[in-house]
């Protein structure tokens, strides 16, 4: 996130993002804490772990950073230190979101492919501790950020904007961190998400193949394999989802780095330059308002829980009018 968008697409676009993802996500949130979804207790914190990341990417990347550039754009976001705070949170909950997936992957990996390491590994407490390290150290990275911006311009005393320093690349330690930064994040839960998957799938592929040839399998669908199913297609269809949608990222990364130019980070909403950094943040952000709905499309549980919540407020004015003898 390297400047606010501008221009009636933008101005538009990150609104109805925001309009739709807060509450999305939010609704995720109490879905699924309320662990009706048939998944486990011990599946179920690593969704509501990225759901809560997720709204905050929503506050911190699209209402306080996108939004507030565009219909804001001169309130105290806006200045040097506001800007430069919005951006590491922007990237710390972003990165949160990002490696959250990955020890979703890595927890169902081992949940399927690894028997005698399940037992100590898939357990609540293990996914509380997963949680609140990643979330903690995706925030102590990202803390550097905030000594990466200078002024755009300086008017009657206070800075404005952030433009980011010529040294950050030309000083050998502001470029090992950059990559630093762009291998944890997405290159390398990329490449993780990717192994862990294609190993995760070769296992089940396997044990399908030894279940078919012992018919008498087949007759047995217990309430575990029924979890596992749940859980296996949650897990691919978010980290499908990631891939697609942080691919456009990682091009762009490497665009910068083979051409050798910069970030944009003036003013020429127009610039093809600034178009392509714009887009893989567009698509970036919709990777945080999604997850909702790929539960909703992919778990039966909970969408009957969706609409319980969606016909909540109804059920509330059709009890108050048969109180009062109105219906």
């Amino acid at each position: 996130m390297h400047g606010p968008a501008n221009g009636p697409f933008y101005a538009i676009y990150y609104p109805m993002l925001a309009a739709i993802g807060v509450p999305a996500n939010l609704v995720a949130i109490i879905i699924l804490s309320r662990g009706r979804c048939g998944l486990s207790q011990c599946i179920t914190y690593y969704p509501v772990a990225i759901a809560v990341t997720d709204f905050l990417v929503m506050v911190t990347a699209v209402i306080l950073n996108r939004i507030g550039g565009i219909y804001f754009r001169y309130s105290v976001l806006s200045t040097t230190p506001g800007c430069a705070v919005s951006t590491v949170l922007v990237y710390a909950t972003r990165d949160g979101s990002v490696w959250l997936t990955v020890a979703f992957t890595l927890d169902r990996y081992v949940a399927i492919c690894c028997q005698r390491l399940k037992a100590r590994y898939c357990t609540e407490k293990t996914a509380l501790l997963v949680i609140g390290l990643v979330c903690t150290l995706s925030y102590v990275k990202n803390i550097p950020f905030y000594f990466t911006y200078q002024p755009l311009y300086i008017l009657d005393g206070v800075p404005w904007f952030c433009d980011i320093m010529s040294s950050y690349y030309s000083l050998p330690t502001w470029q090992a961190y950059d990559w630093l930064d762009h291998i944890l994040t997405p290159f390398l839960p990329f490449l993780l998400i990717l192994i862990l998957n294609a190993l995760t799938v070769k296992h089940i592929l396997v044990a399908s193949r030894a279940r078919r040839r012992l018919r008498s399998a087949e007759n047995h669908g217990d309430a575990e394999m029924a979890n596992r199913k749940r859980s296996i297609v949650l897990l691919f269809t978010i980290s499908l989802s990631f891939l697609l949608l942080w691919v456009t990222y990682v091009g762009h990364f490497l665009y910068v780095r083979i051409t050798g130019e910069a970030y944009f980070t003036g003013l020429d909403f127009n610039d093809p330059h600034f178009m392509l950094q714009e887009t893989t943040n567009m698509l970036q952000l919709l990777s945080s308002c999604n997850n909702t709905f790929i539960y909703a499309v992919s778990q039966t549980k909970f969408r009957n829980e969706l609409k319980k919540v969606l016909l909540f407020p109804f059920s509330i004015f059709t009890s108050c009018f048969k109180l009062h003898g109105i219906v």
